[in-house]
């Protein structure tokens, strides 16, 4: 079963700083098949017998810290959800969208219709973001980076791990599958 794997806050800042190829090496040798990165950022496809997404997760999460020392939080997600994303983004629907300003997190778990509530969406205007299942769909208004709309606050007020993604990379996340 193919699986991709998003590793959260690596080569950031100089921050959690893990080679492609390295990553690449190390999961091969624990047992996944045709692993395949894409760029620096921690998108990771792997193959395995393993079905379970949070068993899959598990592992390469214990594996980068057995390894590297690095506790690298992991989401991993199948092609379906990226279809998902661009059949189900609500952002994509108004005219004249830019699309560099799209944004998907990806959680751990499905969340409630109710999380939007949780995460106080209105002190973020004009950010704008829509939670359906394992997804928050999010639209920044000027930028990812200059807003307080992020994977931290999401990880603390809906306490799940979470990691982002622009549409571009999804995009094109979906064409490598």
């Amino acid at each position: 079963m193919k699986h991709l794997a998003l590793l959260r806050g690596i080569n950031v800042s100089g921050h959690n700083m893990i080679k492609m190829e390295a990553l690449k090496l190390l999961l091969e040798q624990v047992g996944f098949n045709n692993v395949v990165t894409y760029i620096q950022s921690g998108n990771v496809f792997v193959e395995s017998e393993e079905e379970s997404a949070a068993s899959v997760g598990f592992t390469i999460k214990q594996e980068i810290f057995k390894q590297l020392g690095l506790e690298v939080p992991v989401v991993v997600i199948n092609k379906t959800d990226l279809e998902d994303c661009l059949q189900n983004n609500p952002f994509c629907k108004e005219k004249d969208v830019d699309t560099k300003k799209l944004y998907v997190a990806f959680i751990s778990k499905e969340l409630p219709s109710t999380a939007i509530n949780d995460l106080k969406i209105s002190q973020f205007k004009p950010d704008e973001a829509v939670v359906k299942g394992n997804k928050i769909f999010i639209k920044y208004h000027v930028g990812s980076g200059k807003t307080r709309l992020d994977q931290k606050y999401i990880e603390k007020k809906l306490n799940v791990i979470a990691t982002m993604r622009n549409w571009n990379t999804i995009h094109k996340l979906l064409e490598m599958y």
